[in-house]
C-alpha cells in the first residue's frame, strides 16, 4: 500500500509539474505578446511625434521666412521714405465743407489718381505710420503661426 501511495504521489507530481510548466509557458508567451504590442505602439507614437515635429519645424520655417520678408519690406519702405524716394499722401474729401482745406487737385507725372485733392504727409508721420503697419504685420504673422501650430497639434 505504501508503494501504491508513493506511485500515486509521483503521478500527481508529474501532472501538476506539467500543468505548472504549461501555465508558465503560456504566461511567458502572453507577456512576450504584450511586450511586442507595447513596443509596436511605442514605435507608432514615436513616428507620430517625429512627423508632428517635422511639420511644426516646416511651419516655423515658413512663418520665420514670412516675418523676415515683411521686416525686409518694411525696412525698404522706411529707407525709401527717409531718402524722399517715396512720399506718402492722403486723399482729401473735397466735398467736405468742414475740411476747410484748399489743396489743389494737381496731377503729377507719376500720379495714379487724377483730379482728386491730395495732401502730402510729413516724412516723420509717414515713418510712424510705417512703424505701426510693421507692428501690425508682425502681429498678424505671429497670429498665423500660432494658429498653424494649434492646427498641427489637433491634427
Amino acid at each position: 500500500m505504501a508503494g501504491s501511495a508513493a506511485g500515486t504521489w509521483k503521478v500527481q507530481d508529474w501532472r501538476y509539474g506539467r500543468q505548472l510548466a504549461e501555465q508558465t509557458r503560456l504566461q511567458g508567451e502572453t507577456l512576450n505578446e504584450l511586450t511586442l504590442a507595447a513596443a509596436a505602439q511605442q514605435r507608432n507614437e514615436q513616428d507620430k511625434r517625429l512627423a508632428l515635429e517635422q511639420r511644426l519645424s516646416a511651419s516655423d520655417q515658413t512663418h520665420y521666412k514670412e516675418l523676415t520678408d515683411a521686416q525686409t519690406n518694411q525696412a525698404r519702405l522706411r529707407d525709401r521714405l527717409a531718402t524722399s524716394d517715396l512720399r506718402l499722401s492722403v486723399l482729401l474729401d473735397a466735398a467736405d465743407p468742414a475740411s476747410g482745406c484748399s489743396v489743389s487737385a494737381g496731377t503729377g507725372a507719376g500720379g495714379l489718381v487724377h483730379g482728386t485733392s491730395r495732401a502730402r504727409l510729413d516724412p516723420a508721420h509717414a515713418q510712424r505710420i510705417i512703424g505701426i503697419t510693421d507692428a501690425g504685420d508682425q502681429g498678424l504673422i505671429a497670429l498665423a503661426a500660432c494658429q498653424a501650430y494649434v492646427r498641427e497639434l489637433n491634427r
